[in-house]
């Protein structure tokens, strides 16, 4: 249950930034392709979760996750388990610019 609650607040992260200068994607995406996002986006960013910096690795998959993917899995029960305001500083850590009062799932932005 711990590592399941550890990858949500991964995935709340991601989906964060996520939420900035996303480019929309030509075609829909799968869920296939979805889910190959949050887990690659859980797997590159999971030691954010124990207080450690984004890698570079995390930084790339924050730019490129695509908002479609994250925002509809965010729920009020897992923005409860982030800080939005270390999650935002952490965003902006990796290189994107983060909207005032943008709603991604259950979480709106400062």
């Amino acid at each position: 249950m711990e590592t399941k609650c550890l990858a949500l607040v991964v995935l709340v992260v991601v989906a964060a930034a996520a939420i900035w200068e996303v480019e929309m994607a030509a075609a829909e995406l799968t869920a296939a392709q979805c889910k190959q996002e949050r887990d690659l986006a859980i797997t590159a960013c999971k030691p954010v979760v124990y207080g450690k910096l984004p890698s570079p690795e995390c930084c790339q998959r924050v730019r490129v996750t695509h908002l479609e993917c994250v925002c509809p899995v965010i729920t009020s029960r897992i923005a409860a388990l982030i800080d939005v305001n270390r999650a935002v500083r952490l965003i902006q850590g990796c290189g994107r610019s983060v909207p005032r009062h943008y709603k991604c799932g259950s979480i709106t932005t400062p």
